[in-house]
Formats: structure tokens, sequence, C-alpha cells
């Protein structure tokens, strides 16, 4: 099934309800809005079919549990991961946190000056020694100044395979090979790629991938790691609780196998479940023709903005779903304000990546973000929009 090529956007509009009323909503990048069917999935788990999971021996028990291992396999299933490998985490900053924290080997991390806070502020909290790689002139990661970088000192490198602000994709494979070559790990941000690409870990050759639900169309408050096997065996837990012990007395305590090893306490069951209902209905839609489709608007939205002699654009041509903006004289949160008065929503602000501001030497961008309910009204909302606000500024 291809619903954005077999179905007219108003019919996919119409699947999702914070889409009702011709909102035109550019600001997918932030959170994706919610389809009726990942709705439905969580109001049946947190209603008729609920009850916790893993503990109980009573048989509607059994069933959620089944579920939500199921959800499991889903969601590990759509990154080419086996689900032994797939630790549900609060969301992508928690997951990034595991392993900054819980990596037994510290030592130097190479990040880019591209880098989400969440993707900087956690190796900074754990001791980690930071290095950063600069990005070339177009906004990409500058493998080659990385791989001048990179030391037998560096255990990690952690890089965004999609840049949230510019949209720029890593050449995740050359990533993997340098940091492989001086004997380094490597840890994918994928926030920004789950949603839009088709992702395969084995492929990629990474050794972690962190990503979050509520970008994916799915719930809040849940998100995943995946780790290599060998890896999160020989990571201790980072946090204590139920769920994840083998043995627990006074003297000491003996921990489950991952990925339990690192789920302390209930976990986010309905989100669980939610998390799993939109990976099917991502895989149902298909990652090639949603990438595809984004990838079509944002050369739309590129080639008018570029038309007019007061935009900037930051980052290159070929971005995954994300353009980022200024208009000359208007600062980004009042153009995001008279676009609210038009209806259309989009990010300003500085997106949780401050060194990327100081990099591009503007405090703040305007960030319009495709999602698979996009189109053309959106962005034709979004210009009338800027033609408004360049008439209130002069």
């Amino acid at each position: 099934m291809n619903a954005i090529a077999t179905l007219t956007p108003a019919d996919l509009k119409a699947q999702f309800p914070g889409l009702a009323g011709g909102w035109h909503y550019l600001d997918t990048a932030a959170t994706a809005q919610k389809p009726q069917a990942v709705i439905d999935a969580t109001v049946r788990a947190m209603g008729a079919d609920y009850a916790t999971v893993h503990r109980g021996v009573y048989a509607r028990s059994a069933d959620m549990t089944l579920a939500f291992e199921a959800a499991r396999e889903k969601v590990a299933d759509l990154i080419g991961a086996p689900a032994q490998e797939l630790v549900f985490t609060r969301g992508a900053t928690e997951a990034i946190n595991l392993v900054a924290h819980s990596y037994p080997n510290k030592g130097r991390v190479l990040l880019s000056t591209l880098e989400h806070h969440s993707n900087i502020v956690p190796w900074q909290l754990a001791g980690w020694q930071v290095d950063v790689c600069p990005l070339t002139a177009d906004g990409q990661i500058d493998l080659d100044a990385a791989e001048a970088m990179l030391t037998r000192e560096h255990t990690m490198v952690a890089f965004a395979h999609v840049s949230n602000v510019l949209g720029s994709v890593l050449d995740a494979r050359r990533a993997a090979d340098l940091a492989h070559a001086v004997g380094a790990k490597l840890l994918l941000d994928g926030c920004q790629a789950v949603p839009r690409l088709g992702i395969d870990v084995a492929a990629l050759g990474c050794d972690f991938y962190a990503f979050s639900a509520h970008k994916l169309y799915g719930p809040t408050g849940i998100g995943a790691l995946w780790g290599r096997s060998e890896l999160l065996a020989a990571m201790p837990p980072w946090q204590g609780g139920g769920a994840m012990i083998d043995r627990v007395t006074f003297a000491g305590t003996t921990y489950a196998p991952p990925p339990q090893r690192f789920e302390a306490g209930t976990p986010a069951i309905i989100e669980a479940i939610g998390f799993g209902a939109a990976a099917d209905y991502v895989r149902a839609i298909g990652l090639d023709a949603i990438h595809a489709h984004e990838t079509a608007l944002v050369a739309e939205l590129r080639t008018a903005l570029r038309a007019r002699n007061d935009v900037t654009l930051f980052g290159p041509e070929e971005s995954a779903g994300i353009v980022s903006f200024a208009l000359d004289g208007v600062h980004p949160h009042d153009l995001g304000t008279i676009l609210d008065e038009e209806g259309v929503a989009i990010r300003a602000g500085h997106h949780c990546a401050q060194p990327l501001m100081e990099h591009l030497g503007v405090p703040a961008t305007a960030r319009a973000s495709f999602g698979l309910y996009s189109d053309q009204a959106d962005i034709a909302a979004l210009l009338r929009g800027i033609e408004r606000t360049r008439r209130i500024f002069g």
C-alpha cells in the first residue's frame, strides 16, 4: 500500500484529527500529529484491553504482555533489528543518556556542531571528554574532518543521522567505518531519520541507534534504544527497581539480561502499544513513499524561497523533510506569530541546537518541517503568510 500515491491529500489529512479545520501544520520535526489508527490503539490499550504486563498470572495480563512485546517486535523490525536488542526508554533523550552513563569504556566522544542538545548534554553530564567535528559549507557533518580528528582515545562517536535544523543526512556507513577504524563505537540520533527514511541498522553499521515515538506519529513519553547485543550485555543497569532484576537480596542483586535490564519499573504500556501501532502505520504507507513525498515538498519550498531576495536559506539542497530559513529584518518569533494568525504552524527559535545557531551566526531560524500528511496547500499558506509578514515589516 502506498497511501500517499493512492489517497488525495484531503483523504490522508482526514486520518489525523489534529489537522481538522484546515490547519497548516509545518512543525512535524518537533512532534508529529497522530493518525486515528494510533489513537484507537492507545484508547483500546488504556480501556478494554488494559492490564499490567510481565507480572500477572491472569489472562488479560498475559494478553497485554503479548501485545507489549509484539509492539517491541514491530518497532525493532522497523529499523531491521532483533527485538531482544531494542530497549524501550522514555524517549531518545533517555536513550542517549543511558549509553552516556552506562557504557563502560568512557573516554573521548566526537560530536558535531549540528547536534541537538540531547546529544550534547548527556555526554557532558556523564563525564566524557567532548570533541566537536565541524560542518561543511552546506551544513553536512564534515567526515573528512572527523577522520582527521579521530584517535584511539575516542571510544564513541555520536552523530545525528538527520539534522533537526538543517535536514542534512549523514553518510552513516562512512561514519561507522571511521569510528570503527580507531576502535570507537557509533551512536546515531535517529529522531528525524526514522519517520522518513528506511532504516536498517545492520546496513548502517552503527552500534547504537536512538529514536522517539512522537516524531513517528506515535505517543509522547516513549522511545527506543537499539544496541548490539554484546554491547548491551556488557553495560550495567542505569536505573534500578522492579522488572530489571534477576534476584534481589540485601547482600546484593543480580540483574536481568537486556533489554529488561534497562527497563526498571512499570513500563509505559499504553505508549508502547501506540508506538507499535505507529510503526505499523508508516510501514503500511511505505518509508520510501514518505521520503519521496517530503523530498518533493522540500524542493518546492526551497525553490519558492530562493526566488525571494529577502530570505536566507540554511542547510543543503537535499535535506530530509526540513527547511530552515530567515526572513531579512524579521525575528523568527515574529514571523511565527504572524503565521499562526494565518493558520500556519512553524517552529521558530534555536531548536535545541544553540551551538549550531552560533555557527550559523543567527540567534534563531524559522523552520518548516513536513510530514506524510503535508501538501502543496501547506506551502502556499506559508508563502502567503511570509508575504503578509513582509508587508507588515516593510
